[in-house]
């Protein structure tokens, strides 16, 4: 397909695969970081890179890609693909405790790029810390419906990842400072 206009690139055939191999890449990244999950006392969520893989690939390959890729990993991950932390799989696992943090990758993965800027220390820690704050919102909200407390909900899918959570901020914000967009599929 030729356009005309003198600013329009010209679509070629590997344009139509920047899309759908970033959007399996962005998923891919996200279930490997999955698989470094380590269970913790006195919460049913394990502790796993899957939060920053988030972060990361948001910012990195872009608002829309990052949240295609999110949703990709969530249906792959609901279909019996061994993608959730641990390799669990299965629609079970989304309305379980770990659910609420997973529904909400694809928001996180959306706020993340929308805000991150290359060259802007603040902006991408803010998108990081937004992502974080996304990612956990979700879970404090499903754990409050499973559970039927927030204040317990909180001491057991909030505050033991904290300290770790503020750290992958850091270092997501510290990427995407350098790196923001830089894999964003062009059209």
């Amino acid at each position: 397909m030729k356009s005309d206009s003198p600013t329009a690139a010209p679509v070629t055939s590997t344009m139509v695969y920047r899309w759908p191999l970033t959007l399996v890449l962005g998923a891919l990244a996200v279930a490997l970081a999955a698989q470094f999950a380590v269970p913790l006392p006195l919460t049913p969520v394990p502790m796993s890179l899957q939060a920053l893989a988030v972060i990361l690939v948001g910012g990195l390959i872009g608002a829309a890609a990052g949240t295609g890729a999110m949703l990709l990993y969530l249906v792959a991950g609901a279909f019996g693909a061994p993608v959730f932390a641990g390799g669990a799989v299965g629609l079970p696992h989304l309305i379980g405790p770990s659910g609420g943090y997973l529904l909400a990758f694809p928001l996180a993965a959306l706020v993340t790029g929308r805000v991150a800027r290359r060259g802007h220390l603040g902006r991408s820690m803010l998108a990081a810390l937004l992502g974080m704050v996304t990612i956990h919102a979700g879970g404090l909200a499903q754990l409050t419906l499973l559970g039927g407390s927030f204040r317990a909900a909180f001491a057991a899918g909030t505050a033991p990842f904290l300290l770790v959570d503020s750290l992958k901020v850091v270092i997501g914000g510290l990427v995407l400072w350098r790196g923001q967009g830089a894999f964003r599929p062009r059209a």
